[in-house]
This record gives structure tokens, C-alpha cells and sequence, in this order.
């Protein structure tokens, strides 16, 4: 009865962590791009940010005033290699020293680094030498960093587009390209034996593009559908983002890394775009992103890794009036570059849920080829797509295969209200359950004392 105090607070300390994870937002992360001439400083996006329940920041580079301003706010930071540095960094193992003395030393720990991406899309490049060399610079900048002794607290990994998926429809059936199988299990392999992520950009939006129809723009943004059911697993699908990361799922446990973390690197919804590009509204991508958000609040996880949420970074943090492609590449950002929100898609710390978003906004415009571009190397790429509904890309950028769940509309209650739903009742549940618990551990104190 000695340890009965010491046992009842240690489950009662416990108890409120797991409480806290639970109701903790690290997963919400964001793309932060700076192709344009119009950004904010790096101290008023830290400000920004800190006013947001965002907790993480992707930079597709190593900008030392943006890693600089994020200091001391807690914030995560992924940084990125250049496309162009990899060569250097395979070949150069003091290379890849000088870039982490430069990018990393001088700010960690104050500015919370995390990942380090080599690389953007690199396998999808069609780039042979880079394919090649990837692991290898990979495997420098790893060693770099366990010269400094960070080896075991900043990860290193790449992205990938959905290209290096052959097959991605069921998603039980996901399954990598077979030109890239060999070069992938070196890049899993590393990811497994370093405990760093196998990072992925899926575009239900890309999806889309290729099925214009109503119930596929429906499917896409988290809104009443029929759904698609998997006829391997049973599962019904309600949206595309989940039928999307359970096809890498699949494609990963299929090469025998099941431990192997998946986090969204990139995804979101453009808000504007050319008179050629399908689907960007202001409607939509509200309805993408704040679905999204409450989708991951939630907690639900998908149906294939349920009970959490994959930390997702949404694209994008400001528009990029510089960058290559169509409009639709460059109008993509939550925020204005005058700090002011575009659309609410809930971020706001004073706003945790996001109400049901607006109805999709279908384009009337039916288009088979699309452009593309790669944030990091802004080369472009084609998409076509093709009569079963799969898109697939080719050419010297960035490629894109999504997979196109149809469905159609009926009387099925909101996905998105759905989640919303569920985040007040895990937050009901949470409280009921502290309050249990603490009237528990008061009884077994009061009859420890009593028998003491």
C-alpha cells in the first residue's frame, strides 16, 4: 500500500499527457515557398504563424532569415537541399558538412529544426543521375549530422510526388512503380534504419482535374458522397485525401517496411487559376483545406492507420507570383501577403473547428492536359489523363498519378460535419474520462490515508 499514492499520481501524470497528445495539433503543418517578390518579412510570418494552431513549417530551402525568425517559437522546421545540390552532396561527404554547418549548426536548437528533405520529387524527375545519387547524398547528410551528434534528433529524408506509385486503385492494392522498385527499397531502407519519414505529395485536386464530374469534385472535398468501397479490405472510402495516403500505406507494406512513419508533405487546392485550369475556387479550396483540417482534428486517422492523424503539410502559406506554370501554381496560399487570411480554413487559434465548408464549385471546363510544376526545380511536366479515370504524367518535371475514386451524391450525412462532430465528442470524452479518473484516484488516496 507503500507505493499507492506514488502509483495513483504517476497514472493520474500519465493520464493528462496522453489527454494532452490527444488534443494537440502537431500534425497541422505548412508549405512556406518563396518564389515571389512580394513576401512578407520572416518576422511577420513567424507572427503569423504563432497566431495559428499551426506547428510546423516546410521550407523548400534553407533560408537562414526564415530559420532565424522561427527561433525560440517552438514551431517545427523542415528545410530542404536544392535538386542541384545532390550530386555534390553524394559525391562530397565534407559537402554535405559544409551545408549542415551552414543551414543547421548555427541555429539549432533555438530554431527547431526537425527534417531535412534532399531533394523535391527527385524520383519522378526522370533525371537518371539524380535518381542514382539521392540515397547516396542522402546517406552524407545522415552522416554529417551524426559527426554533430544530431543523427538522432533532426531526420533526413526526400518527397515524392504520386508518380512513384504504378498502381494506386484499390487502395489496398498501392504499389510502386516497378522502374523505381530497387531505388525505393534503398530509400525505405534508409528511412527505417535512420527513423526518419517517407514523405508524400498527394493532390486530390490532380484527381480531379482528370474527372471533372460533380460527385468526383465531392469525393475530393470531403463533402456528401456515395463513397467507393475497396473490394479487397470491404472499406468504404468517404474521400480521396484517405484512399490517396492508404495506397503509399499499402505500397510501403508491400515492400516490408510496416515501421516506417508516412507523413503529407504537400497537399492543398488552388484558389484561383487560369481560364484553362479546372476546378480553383475560392469555394473549393475553403472546402479543401478546412475539410482537411477537421479531417485531421478529428483524430479518426484512415481507414488503414486509424486512431491517428498523419502530419500533413498543407500547400500553401503565401501565393508565389514568381513561380513557373499555370495560375493555378502560383494561387494556392491561405494567406495574403498583408498577413490577412484569403479564405478561413480554421487555423486560427480562436477557431479549432471549421464550420461545414461552402458546396463544390464545379468547373464547366473539360480539359485532358494539364501543366504542372515543381515547387523546388520548377521544371513542368504533362498530365494526361486517360479513360479509366488515372492520371499519369510524363516529362522533365514533376509527375503526378492520382486516383480517382468515383462517386456519386446521395443522401449521405456530411463527411465533414462528421468530423466535426467527432472532434467535439473526443474532446467530451477526454473530460469525462479526466474527471473519472481524478474522482478514482481521490478515493484510493482517501482510503490509503484512512487505513494508514
Amino acid at each position: 500500500m507503500v507505493v499507492l499514492p506514488y502509483t495513483v499520481a504517476f497514472l493520474l501524470l500519465s493520464f493528462l499527457q496522453t489527454v494532452k497528445i490527444a488534443n494537440s495539433q502537431s500534425f497541422i503543418g505548412i508549405s512556406y515557398g518563396q518564389v515571389g517578390d512580394n513576401l512578407p518579412p520572416p518576422s511577420s510570418t513567424a507572427k503569423l504563424l504563432q497566431s495559428t494552431s499551426i506547428q510546423k513549417v516546410r521550407l523548400y530551402g534553407s533560408d537562414p532569415a526564415i530559420i532565424k525568425a522561427l527561433a525560440n517559437t517552438g514551431i517545427g522546421i523542415v528545410i530542404g537541399t536544392a535538386n542541384g545540390d545532390i550530386p555534390g552532396l553524394a559525391s562530397d561527404p565534407d559537402f554535405a558538412k559544409s551545408w549542415i554547418n551552414t543551414n543547421v549548426l548555427p541555429f539549432y536548437p533555438a530554431s527547431n529544426i526537425i527534417l531535412i528533405t534532399v531533394g523535391n520529387e527527385v524520383m519522378t524527375s526522370n533525371d537518371q543521375n539524380l535518381m542514382n545519387k539521392l540515397l547516396p547524398a542522402m546517406q552524407n547528410v545522415q552522416n554529417a549530422l551524426n559527426d554533430a551528434s544530431l543523427g538522432g534528433k533532426i531526420k533526413v529524408s526526400t518527397v515524392h510526388s504520386m508518380g512513384v506509385l504504378k498502381q494506386s486503385e484499390p487502395p489496398s492494392s498501392g504499389s510502386f512503380d516497378p522502374s523505381y522498385r530497387d531505388l525505393m527499397k534503398g530509400l525505405l531502407e534508409f528511412n527505417s534504419a535512420n527513423g526518419s519519414p517517407f514523405a508524400i505529395n498527394p493532390y486530390p485536386y490532380f484527381a480531379y482535374r482528370s474527372d471533372t464530374r460533380p460527385e468526383t469534385l465531392a469525393f475530393c472535398l470531403f463533402q456528401p458522397n456515395a463513397g467507393r468501397i475497396d473490394g479487397n479490405t470491404k472499406i468504404k472510402y468517404m474521400n480521396m485525401f484517405d484512399a490517396q495516403v492508404d495506397a503509399v500505406y499499402s505500397a510501403r507494406n508491400s515492400m516490408g517496411f510496416k515501421n516506417v512513419e508516412i507523413v503529407v508533405a504537400e497537399t492543398g487546392w488552388p484558389f484561383k487559376g487560369d481560364d484553362t485550369d479546372v476546378g480553383p475556387s475560392i469555394e473549393n479550396a475553403k472546402a479543401y483545406n478546412g475539410n482537411l483540417i477537421a479531417h485531421l482534428r478529428s483524430m479518426v486517422g484512415t481507414p488503414l492507420m486509424p486512431g491517428k492523424s498523419v502530419d500533413t503539410y498543407l500547400f500553401a502559406l503565401y501565393d508565389e507570383d514568381l513561380k513557373p506554370g499555370p495560375g493555378s501554381e502560383r494561387l494556392s496560399g491561405l494567406f495574403k501577403t498583408d498577413l490577412t487570411m484569403i479564405y478561413d480554413a480554421g487555423l486560427s487559434t480562436s477557431n479549432q473547428t471549421q464550420s461545414p465548408a461552402a458546396s463544390p464549385q464545379p468547373s464547366p471546363t473539360t480539359t485532358t492536359t494539364t501543366t504542372t510544376t515543381s515547387n523546388n526545380n520548377s521544371s513542368t511536366s504533362t498530365s494526361t489523363s486517360t479513360g479509366t479515370g488515372t492520371s499519369t504524367s510524363t516529362g522533365t518535371g514533376t509527375n503526378t498519378i492520382s486516383i480517382n475514386i468515383c462517386s456519386s451524391n446521395n443522401n449521405s450525412s456530411s463527411s465533414s460535419s462528421s468530423d466535426i462532430n467527432k472532434v467535439y465528442l473526443i474532446k467530451i470524452f477526454n473530460l469525462g474520462l479526466l474527471y473519472g479518473f481524478t474522482r478514482l484516484s481521490l478515493i484510493c488516496l482517501f482510503f490509503y490515508y484512512l487505513q494508514t
